[in-house]
């Protein structure tokens, strides 16, 4: 009997879970994640787990760290090097607007379509954009032209910063073989971002492993719901992206054992939407699309939102609209800070509303270094150090909201205030936490939505008013998911009568109801408490797994191997086939042998891939071939290139 341990670490909780190969899940925990102490909250949900010792084969962590990072623009200090590609490749994918301030070096150097160098690479740029910039970066990021069509410059880039800096270096052609130098750029720089947190993150479940005597290996769930091992992991967590929904989607199936579904995982930062089609996730073919942003992950294809229980309530336009951002829910930080309980009370006591009633900052995470922080950065930090502080004390004594914003991009400092959780407590859907501090909560954000909006004053009414605007949006996003697994980019507030069918007190002389076409599963903490009201709402019918609150953990505890590579054949010249991989280009006389030697380059790099990512030694491999002919008038058909695609599957070595 092998004993696997799944471990989820969210925004909102951390959960771990033990399976057996038999018996299904034998124990289970759940925890708050406390993101300036992760190794503290993941040995809190193991060590519950272990109280009766067992024998662990093998460690798996799912996590929503690298999507959450992305959705509230988290993330380290990366220098983005484009090789081969000018200023006006950052109005592309969104690549201008994510480098948020981080710095970006053009250099010369690059490839054309056929692999062949469009300038010597500027190894001197290279250098002297390391030396401005190491010391204020955690990571480095390069990505060439047609990286994909030859890899030496982006080679030859990372051999350079590596042997000027210690700092991880991420490359384009790593993470995807696809064509579209922008959204590669963008994939590579989001890798670079995210190392430190994915580090972070792996550091704290192998210190508590050890500290337990668990010498299981220790492997991470990629967005395609496979796992990798750890040492990947940390050079690849951009692969992670979408881990958390694809480790539900894996869950779900595994618990509720519908083949074909809607599967919805609310959290407290993101609602995340897959689909299973006969029993798999339904996988993107061009990347996870994450926050707006176009990357090339290879990814289960499931739609992330800005909601969940811990969504920041705004009133915008007349209504109450919830997300993208997450809080700290009041009554969690009262619970924790008692003190945090008494401003709340001198707030309302002073009988007007004020534009920072009910809001806090509070540190995210530590930090090791005070010296990348500007002047007011660093005077907010320390004001922090001693817990949370009113967001009016703060601006009091730093007049711009800017170095907090700045603050707050980086995951260093975290907003509190009032979200669905705190509505749940006033209305006594949940119990955890201190019901007072949402209470006032409540009637300190309802006293500034009414100044604003009209919004209902009594906390009850605005709770309930919370509830809602929860359950409507999670309606949309289902709908804007279906639709966009389906090819539509429409959403659901951009259909008027999708509009009527989600709002039945609208008056109208057309009645329009909605039904899904596939049962929806909702996995998750909140679950059971919203989305009942969802699927009555949409006609669907309803599974809430028994073991919800831990389906991603289960998904991380029952995932196996898979590892893909790809080569491309081309015709550069009549008599020369051309085959382009990551090991570089090779040219032959005849499409067999080229054809020959892609298909083998291509199975070896898989099956080293997945040895890499922790298989035992049964791994197999598999391999498909796309040919591109085109057909003229006279019927004389042309050759123009052939993907030749490597999978290579396997369990993890126990």
């Amino acid at each position: 009997m092998a004993l696997r341990l799944g471990i989820d670490t969210g925004g909102t909780y951390t959960d771990a879970v033990i399976v057996d190969d038999t018996d299904g899940v034998i124990a289970s925990s759940k925890v708050l994640t406390r993101h300036h102490d992760l190794a503290s909250c993941v040995g809190q949900a193991i060590r519950e787990l272990m109280s009766t010792p067992r024998h662990i084969d093998l460690a798996a962590v799912s996590t929503t760290l690298a999507t959450n990072a992305i959705v509230e623009g988290h993330g380290g200090d990366a220098c983005l090097i484009l090789l081969g590609q000018g200023a006006d490749v950052l109005q592309r994918a969104g690549l201008g607007a994510s480098l948020a301030g981080n710095p970006v070096a053009f250099v010369s150097g690059g490839h054309n379509a056929g692999g062949e160098p469009l300038a010597a690479l500027d190894e001197d740029a290279i250098a002297d954009a390391v030396r401005r910039h190491a010391d204020k970066v955690q990571a480095f990021a390069v990505a060439g032209m047609f990286s994909v069509r030859n890899p030496e410059h982006e080679q030859r880039a990372r051999e350079l910063i590596v042997r000027l800096c210690d700092a991880p270096v991420t490359c384009g052609y790593e993470l995807s073989a696809q064509l579209d130098a922008p959204r590669r750029a963008l994939t590579a720089f989001l890798n670079a971002r995210l190392v430190p947190l994915i580090s972070e993150l792996i550091d704290a479940v192998q210190k508590t492993l050890q500290a337990l005597a668990i010498e299981a290996p220790l492997m991470v769930v990629k967005g395609d719901g496979s796992i990798i091992g750890a040492d990947t992991a940390r050079q690849r967590p951009v692969e992670t992206i979408l881990s958390g929904p694809a480790a539900s989607t894996i869950g779900a199936r595994h618990l509720c054992r519908e083949p074909d579904a809607v599967v919805v995982d609310i959290g407290g930062t993101t609602t995340d939407i897959g689909i299973l089609r006969d029993g798999w996730p339904a996988l993107t073919e061009r990347g996870a699309l994450v926050a707006g942003l176009p990357t090339m992950v290879a990814a289960i294809d499931a739609s992330t939102y800005g909601l969940g229980g811990d969504s920041e309530v705004h009133s915008r336009s007349g209504k109450l609209r919830l997300g993208p951002r997450r809080a700290v829910p009041l009554s969690l930080l009262a619970s924790e800070h008692p003190r945090v309980a008494a401003s709340l009370a001198r707030q309302l006591e002073r009988g007007y509303a004020h534009e920072f009633d009910a809001r806090f900052a509070l540190r995210r995470r530590s930090l090791a270094r005070e010296d990348n922080l500007t002047y007011s950065e660093r005077e907010i930090w320390r004001m922090l150090a001693d817990g949370p502080l009113e967001l009016e004390t703060l601006h009091g004594r730093v007049a711009s909201e800017l170095p907090l914003t700045r603050l707050r991009s980086r995951g260093l400092v975290a907003i509190a205030a009032f979200t669905p959780s705190d509505a749940a407590h006033v209305l006594g859907l949940h119990d955890a936490w201190s019901r007072p501090a949402a209470e006032a909560g409540a009637s300190l954000t309802a006293r500034r939505a009414v100044v604003r909006n009209g919004a209902p004053r009594d906390a009850q009414q605005f709770s309930n008013a919370v509830v809602s605007a929860l359950v409507d949006q999670s309606c949309e996003v289902v709908i804007d998911a279906i639709l966009h697994n389906e090819g539509d980019a429409a959403t659901a507030r951009d259909n008027p009568l999708l509009s009527r069918a989600l709002d039945p007190q609208r008056a109208s002389l057309l009645d329009v109801t909605l039904s899904l076409g596939q049962p929806l599963v909702a996995i998750g903490a909140a679950a059971a408490q919203y989305y009942p009201r969802v699927a009555q709402k949409l006609g669907a019918r309803l599974t809430v797994p028994c073991e919800t609150q831990v389906a991603n953990a289960i998904g991380a505890a029952v995932s196996g191997i898979l590892q893909r590579a790809h080569a491309l054949v081309t015709l550069p010249r009549d008599d020369c086939f051309r085959v382009h991989s990551e090991i570089g280009t090779a040219d032959f006389g005849s499409l067999g042998e080229a054809t020959e030697f892609a298909r083998n380059t291509a199975s070896e790099l898989a099956v080293a891939a997945a040895r890499t990512a922790g298989a035992g030694q049964n791994v197999r491999c598999e391999t498909q071939r796309h040919d591109n002919v085109i057909t003229g008038p006279d019927g004389h058909s042309t050759f123009l290139e052939s993907r030749i695609t490597a999978i290579a599957t396997g369990q993890p070595q126990l």
